[in-house]
C-alpha cells in the first residue's frame, strides 16, 4: 500500500491542531476579540496553505531529479 504524500499528511495534521486551538481560543471568541481570533485562524490557514504547495513542489523536484538520474542509465 502506498503511503499518502507529505505535502496532504502535514497540512491535514495542522489543521487538526488548528481547530483544536480554535476550540480552546473560543473563549477570546467570546470576549469580544473577534479580529484577534480570526486573524490568528487566518494567518494559520494561510501558512498551511503556502506549507502544502511549498511541499508539493519539493515532490515534484525531487521526482524529476529521480525520473532523471533513472533516464541517464
Amino acid at each position: 500500500m502506498k503511503r499518502p504524500p507529505r505535502s496532504t499528511v502535514i497540512p491535514v495534521v495542522l489543521l487538526i491542531y488548528l481547530a483544536a486551538m480554535s476550540v480552546i481560543g473560543f473563549p477570546e471568541f467570546q470576549a469580544g476579540n473577534y479580529l484577534h481570533y480570526f486573524g490568528v485562524i487566518g494567518a494559520t490557514l494561510l501558512c498551511i496553505v503556502l506549507l502544502h504547495f511549498s511541499l508539493k513542489r519539493r515532490e515534484r523536484l525531487r521526482k524529476e531529479r529521480e525520473d532523471d538520474v533513472v533516464n541517464r542509465r
